[in-house]
């Protein structure tokens, strides 16, 4: 179950740049882009500074609220950067279901992410960029333990179960894709 949601969650990445248009850390911006300022210009942006520069929604070091709204908030930032393959992010949120799936032979992350991302169409990957989550479709399983359905993704594109595949995410000091 764990390596079908890892790849289904792969496979609904978006978005050829990496993470141009958004980032995945926030605590971090000053102390790399300080660092990559001074081997390039500081007229434009080095890469490094794009992917930290803080985005809208909670990241590693800022969590999002233990509540059903956090969780989609979570899952809504993790197909956004699925949708920009913004590999940092993927593998922040979908960290325990991308390690159960290593464990059970399937590569670290960072390389069979990559690899899903090439399986997405751009159609697919622009769609999940804006995706959002239709709150009544998510289930409540625990205080701590939410179930998210692919008929709970409202984007451009319609994704199949064979595509998306239903996310279970719990908190554990923030949401995390577990299954």
């Amino acid at each position: 179950m764990a390596v079908s949601t890892c790849v289904a969650l792969a496979a609904c990445a978006c978005g050829p740049q990496k993470s141009e248009d958004d980032t995945s850390t926030a605590a971090k911006p000053s102390q790399s882009s300080a660092s990559t300022r001074a081997q390039e210009p500081s007229v434009t942006p080095s890469a490094s500074a794009r992917t930290e520069k803080p985005s809208a929604t909670p990241t590693g070091d800022q969590p999002a609220p233990r509540t059903k709204a956090g969780a989609i908030q979570r899952y809504e930032q993790y197909l956004h950067a699925v949708g920009r393959e913004d590999i940092d992010t993927v593998c922040k949120v979908a960290g325990p279901a991308a390690k159960q799936a290593e464990d059970q032979g399937f590569g670290p992350c960072t390389s069979t992410f990559i690899v899903t991302f090439q399986m997405i169409s751009p159609a697919q990957k622009k769609a999940l960029r804006t995706a959002t989550v239709d709150p009544q479709r998510v289930a409540v399983l625990a205080p701590d333990k939410v179930e998210i359905p692919t008929e709970a993704i409202r984007a451009s594109v319609t994704f199949s179960e064979s595509e998306l595949g239903s996310s279970t995410l719990e908190y554990l000091s923030n949401w995390y894709i577990t299954d």
